[in-house]
């Protein structure tokens, strides 16, 4: 394995003929034993990155994700492939979290997935040193900074790591970070002489737009109507999208919502109507679209102004994938920029609430202090509220910055199928199964039926077991418990419940710190965001690829051409030579004297009215020109 090339790696494993661009530069990079940083667009392929060097050297890759759902996605793609992965999440049991750490140190995994939460873990640290580790992977890397969208304190305990693995070349990947945030990502990961390799963040097949209306609905449909194809619809809230997604069916539109809230054998169903094509519209809160590689999505439409540019950057992303013709559309009303301002309040909590939400959650779970580290407890947050007469919104914002803060960790609903292991090896268990005959059928079906049963937690479906002994199920239940209990195997049932892991001991009330300081810093830089977003969404002069790249610090000499301004500019049949011609044309007549609009206007003549305006719009947005204090037109 070790002598193939990077493409003979990715042939091999993904029958790709080719790298997309900076892929095998970034690769090389980390091959090389560089510390790389790697800012890739959402749809850059950034998990090739980390994967084909991870198969390529001896050992193990770590990998830092905070996404459950996309670590879940890329440990069964890999072993898809025949690449042995695993990941350590909420729910996993002591056993299984035990068994998966052996296999990265005695086995041989390749991949393991761990969230910034578990990485710094006693019983983490301790095993890590034990492994060969080969790379340490960081996606999703913004989350390190605190200038960033979606900052994660635990994020930034990811260096302590690298005093146990020295020598090892640290790979940061993220597709949307600002030139601040870029800077922090390598200040504090102590990436050393760092690489860094940032693609451009213009999307040459993706046309933007954004437009204020009253009638978001006739709008939407009006352009899926316009537009064929796959397509993604986000709202901001659960309700929502089960109304849109009913809008989208009287009008005979096929179409289905997606939130978190539904159970996991719910989503899993929708997703896949969705990307087969069943369905053509998915109506989603955020939660939708993440790791979900559809290279055909042709709209990607906002019914409300999203928090950051970042936010809509990613989501925007998911559309024209295949790199054809593709449509990213903001629909606002001035209703979405209160709901934002009033959101941001909302999300920060002060102290009191925070510490009363803390102590209900330890009360609740009967944990007393001093105890209840890497406890794990199935979490319906609307029985709790319930409980203590809690609110449900600001409660959950309060367990956000708990979160944050290290104390707990949060898990929507996911999926965890039953898993089991034997624990006695073969010659014990051919023992057993002589002397208690009541299960020697049972054990021969799981032996037939699954591979590596003594080497590490594999799933089961009791219902397929049960069919394939043609009993019922109820009875393959009660095999599973008690082969547990006389110590032959490991039993896990399945579960789909939230779940709130405890990170630390119960912390006294009178000890708990105060999180003024880190709620302030993050509302200051979250309202900077939010006022991007709504300069973008009400600006109407500006090329709105030119203002979302410039966010991101990448400087554009060339408009797109197909964004709704561009598009209405090129109506107006003003060419890029016409457009620098009289732009130099006003920076001339401004430079002796400073006019009022409508007398600049004329000194334009013979450009037509509605030309000359959105001339002096465009310069006036690219600060080449501007008003002085009485209103006049100055250089």
């Amino acid at each position: 394995m070790n002598k193939l090339t990077p493409q003979q790696v990715l042939t091999k494993y993904w029958s790709h003929a080719n790298f997309r661009p900076l892929q095998e530069d970034i690769i090389n990079s980390v091959l090389d034993g560089h510390d790389t940083l790697a800012l890739l667009p959402t749809g850059g392929g950034k998990s090739i990155c980390f994967q084909v060097p991870g198969i390529m050297n001896e050992g193990v890759c770590i990998v830092i994700s905070p996404l459950i759902a996309l670590m879940k996605d890329q440990v069964e793609n890999l072993r898809k492939r025949d690449i042995r992965a695993s990941y350590i999440i909420s729910g996993m049991s002591k056993a299984e979290i035990d068994i998966t750490l052996d296999n990265c140190i005695y086995g041989d995994t390749k991949f393991l997935y761990l969230s910034p939460e578990r990485l710094t873990t006693e019983i983490i640290k301790v095993r890590i040193s034990k492994m060969k580790v080969n790379l340490l992977a960081i996606d999703e890397a913004h989350c390190i900074s605190q200038w960033g969208y979606d900052f994660r304190p635990p994020y930034l305990r990811i260096a302590e790591i690298r005093e146990q693995i020295p020598n090892v070349p640290v790979l940061a990947l993220t597709a949307s970070a600002t030139e601040e945030v870029s800077r922090d990502i390598v200040e504090k990961l102590e990436m050393k002489d760092a690489r860094i390799f940032r693609q451009s963040f213009t999307r040459k097949n993706l046309s933007y737009s954004a437009f204020q209306e009253e009638n978001k609905h006739h709008k939407m449909l009006n352009i899926l109507e316009k537009v064929p194809g796959s397509s993604i619809v986000y709202v901001r809230n659960r309700k929502r999208t089960k109304e849109i997604a009913e809008y989208l069916q009287r009008n005979k539109i096929s179409s289905d919502f997606y939130h978190a809230g539904l159970d996991s054998k719910s989503r899993s169903k929708k997703q896949d109507d969705w990307k087969s094509g069943k369905i053509r519209v998915m109506v989603s809160t955020n939660a939708f679209g993440m790791g979900i590689d559809k290279p055909d999505v042709r709209t990607v439409i906002h019914l409300e102004i999203p928090e950051s540019p970042e936010a809509y950057y990613q989501e925007a992303g998911r559309a024209g994938r295949d790199g054809k013709r593709a449509y990213a559309v903001m629909l606002f009303s001035q209703a979405d920029k209160f709901s934002l301002e009033q959101n941001l309040d909302l999300k920060y909590p002060d102290d009191k609430e925070i510490s009363t939400v803390y102590i209900a959650l330890c009360n609740y779970f009967s944990i007393a202090a001093g105890s209840g580290e890497g406890s794990t407890f199935p979490f319906d947050i609307a029985l709790f509220c319930n409980t203590y007469q809690l609110q449900v919104t600001r409660s959950y914002h309060a367990l956000k910055i708990l979160e944050l803060e290290g104390f707990i960790t949060l898990s929507e609903g996911l999926r965890m199928p039953s898993r089991m292991v034997f624990k006695l090896d073969h010659t014990n268990l051919y023992d057993f199964q002589i002397k208690n005959e009541k299960y020697d059928e049972f054990i021969k079906t799981i032996l037939r039926s699954y591979t590596g049963v003594f080497d590490e937690f594999f799933k089961i479906d009791e219902e397929e077991i049960a069919r394939r002994m043609s009993i019922e199920s109820k009875y393959i239940f009660t095999f599973l418990e008690q082969l547990d209990k006389f110590g032959v195997l490991i039993y896990v049932p399945r579960s789909e419940m939230p779940q709130v892991t405890f990170l630390q001991p119960r912390v006294q009330g009178a000890y708990m710190p105060s999180f003024t300081k880190l709620s302030e810093e993050l509302k200051i830089k979250e309202e900077a965001r939010m006022k991007a977003i709504v300069y973008y969404a009400y600006t109407t002069h500006r090329c709105r690829n030119e203002m979302l790249v410039e966010y991101f610090g990448e400087k554009v000499s060339v408009r797109c051409g197909i964004c709704d301004y561009c598009s209405s500019r090129n109506k107006l049949d003003l060419s890029e030579l016409e457009m620098n011609e009289v732009a130099i044309k006003v920076k001339k007549i401004l430079q002796n004297e400073s006019l009022q609009i409508h007398v600049l206007m004329q000194k334009l003549s013979p450009l037509s009215e509605e030309k000359s305006m959105t001339i002096i719009q465009w310069m006036l947005d690219n600060n080449q020109i501007r008003y002085d204090r009485v209103g006049h037109l100055i250089l």
